[in-house]
């Protein structure tokens, strides 16, 4: 009996303000054979630094945050925080 833990990226999601959430399963499987899995979601907002994450999902944030998308989602941010919200 042989136990392997695997962690893939399962669902990339792009919001309307830019944001990328997704979703890391990790799956247990006995002789190929899956007996348990887990899930683990991350939000990135634009500009946000990409170091350290998996590569599908840097190339679609990449893809995503154009110049225009970071200077939006900065500009929401800065008149939320004028706002207090």
């Amino acid at each position: 009996m042989s136990l392997i833990e695997t962690t893939v990226v399962d669902q990339i999601t792009v919001v309307e303000n830019g944001t990328v959430q997704y979703r890391e399963a990790t799956r247990v499987l006995r002789d190929g054979a899956q007996i348990a899995q887990t899930y683990h979601r991350t939000s990135l907002t634009p500009g946000q630094d990409l170091t350290g994450q998996p590569a599908n999902v840097v190339a679609v944030a990449q893809a995503a945050w154009t110049p225009e998308v970071i200077a939006a989602y900065k500009a929401a941010m800065e008149a939320a925080t004028l706002k207090g919200v």
